[in-house]
């Protein structure tokens, strides 16, 4: 039972939540909370470093299963609540804190692309990495500058979507340009077009491009879309945040590829 906060194993897992450069150098991600963990593990996932709190995990039916695999694990380690709390990084800890490989996951391309350019918040992020997931985009590709696709926040927002989605970082665009010449249509998200998202096709392979939260598109962006889209509103409100706004167009590619344009 590790008791102490000071342990090398917290100083790591600390080390590695706070520090981008030694998240690359590593190649690790740090995994929070008991879905998050369970999640890592079902998609095939091996632990690098596991603690968890016996007390906190047995106080749920998905806490108990979970302890139960973590205690027939290599380099998985039972903790106090109080050491548990020092390596994680949310304000309610569910008793286990994890690191793993970055996963490599080859894009299924052609398909449908999602081009992140330079989002910088990790709720955002990791809310179009989820919806990605969730509507099968083969490839999420993240320009330089964009948020780092490993940093904790992200990946707590992803909800997993790290382990089954194939996704790329600081791209340049003559980088994404590459990738764009896989697909058939290059879309860019922007408020002030005029065509709207529903009447874009999405059954081909296509690309969708979302900007900044607050400079949207970039200059470069622009010049590799093919169309631009917007989302047709009736209330007072300029645009939506990046994350719904590129959900609400991800879905209705799902459905064209699904049910057709009707």
């Amino acid at each position: 039972m590790i008791t102490s906060p000071a342990n090398p194993h917290v100083k790591r897992i600390r080390s590695l939540a706070a520090d981008r450069r030694e998240r690359r150098r590593e190649r690790m991600l740090v995994l929070e909370g008991v879905r998050l963990v369970a999640d890592a593990l079902d998609s095939g996932a091996r632990l690098a470093l596991a603690l968890y709190a016996p007390e906190q995990l047995h106080a749920t039916v998905a806490g108990t299963s979970l302890l139960q695999r973590l205690q027939s694990l290599p380099a998985c380690y039972p903790a106090t609540p109080q050491v548990i709390a020092a390596a994680a990084e949310t304000v309610h800890p569910q008793g286990v804190v994890a690191l793993a490989a970055w996963p490599q996951i080859a894009p299924a391309i052609p398909g449908l692309l999602l081009v992140v350019d330079a989002v910088q918040d990790p709720g955002n992020l990791g809310t179009l990495l989820r919806s990605a997931e969730a509507v099968g985009v083969a490839q999420v590709i993240c320009t330089s500058g964009t948020v780092d696709l490993y940093a904790p926040k992200v990946v707590r927002g992803g909800m997993g979507a790290h382990f089954r989605l194939a996704m790329e970082q600081d791209l340049l665009w003559e980088e994404v340009g590459a990738r764009l010449a896989t697909v058939d249509h290059v879309y860019a998200a922007d408020p002030s077009a005029r065509m709207p998202y529903y009447a874009a096709d999405w059954r081909q392979p296509s690309a969708l491009l979302v900007g900044n939260e607050a400079g949207g598109l970039s200059d470069a962006a622009r010049s590799h879309a093919t169309r631009m889209i917007t989302i047709p509103m009736r209330g007072r409100a300029e645009s939506l945040n990046v994350a719904v706004a590129a959900s609400v167009i991800l879905f209705e590619a799902l459905r064209q590829r699904t049910l057709g344009r009707s």
